[in-house]
């Protein structure tokens, strides 16, 4: 079974037929899906979501884009969210300077506090960092988040940069991007990435693989991720399939009892 470790079900492009997509995963081998969510205003759905689903869990944090007005009341809320059982992650959480919806320092000020705070109830985080690898990656190195250990999502760093992060005891996660024609940095870091240390992922609706790139993302298009790592590896589809969905259950602290769910 493949396990999707970065989707965003809540997303309203999939107001139009949620259930119907959810229902036919297990007959389309994913077996478990990771929710991740941006804003507080999500949670509530995503844990909808997780209730009709056993097989779907959480995550809970605040995506660089939405940090500008946050205050410690939030990260009171986040963290009275992340007492629910199937939190498993703090995250997405991380720094976007490609955009820069928020300003630079905020993200910085927001980051820090998140992963303190993952530290503190003992969660992994889930990494967003585009365009801002410095930064991030000082932040991190300065928290101490080998502390709480996690995953950079859709990574788009370095070989060396890579390196650095597996040291600390975090997974690297690839995503549709690694299908593109024109992507060399995610298939050199594929290529360097040990098999234990590597996670897979849609991002959906978001980062649609080739052969259906520009269509709606979803789990049932993890296969051609797997494939393509499995391509780039040498090794076959069944083993990148059984490495990263142990490693993703290692890393959200997943237990085989609740894995059988």
């Amino acid at each position: 079974m493949l396990f999707d470790s970065h989707a965003h079900y809540n997303d309203e492009r999939f107001d139009g037929d949620r259930d119907e997509v959810l229902s036919s995963m297990t007959e389309n081998n994913v077996g478990l899906i990771m929710n991740s969510c941006s804003s507080l205003d999500e949670v509530p759905l995503i844990f909808d979501i997780c209730e009709k689903y056993p097989f779907v869990y959480a995550s809970v944090g605040i995506h660089p884009h939405e940090v500008e007005n946050l205050t410690e009341n939030d990260m009171t809320k986040l963290m009275e969210y992340a007492k629910n059982p199937k939190v498993k992650a703090i995250g997405e959480i991380g720094l976007d300077y490609y955009y820069n919806f928020s300003p630079r320092e905020t993200q910085k000020k927001w980051l820090e506090r998140q992963v303190e705070i993952a530290k503190e109830i003992h969660m992994p985080v889930i990494i967003h960092d585009r365009d801002a690898h410095k930064d991030c990656m000082d932040i991190l190195r300065d928290c101490s988040v080998r502390e709480a250990g996690g995953v950079f999502h859709c990574y788009s760093g370095s070989v060396e940069m890579a390196r650095e992060i597996i040291d600390w005891g975090m997974y690297i996660a690839f995503g549709g991007s690694l299908t593109f024609k024109n992507s060399v940095r995610p298939v050199e870091v594929a290529k360097y990435a040990p098999l234990d240390r590597i996670l897979i992922e849609t991002d959906c609706p978001y980062l649609t693989p080739v052969p259906h790139r520009g269509e709606r993302n979803s789990s049932l298009y993890i296969h051609y991720v797997a494939e393509r790592l499995a391509e780039i590896k040498g090794v076959t589809p069944r083993e990148i399939e059984e490495a990263t969905f142990e490693n993703a259950k290692k890393c959200f602290n997943i237990t085989e009892g609740e894995a059988a769910l």
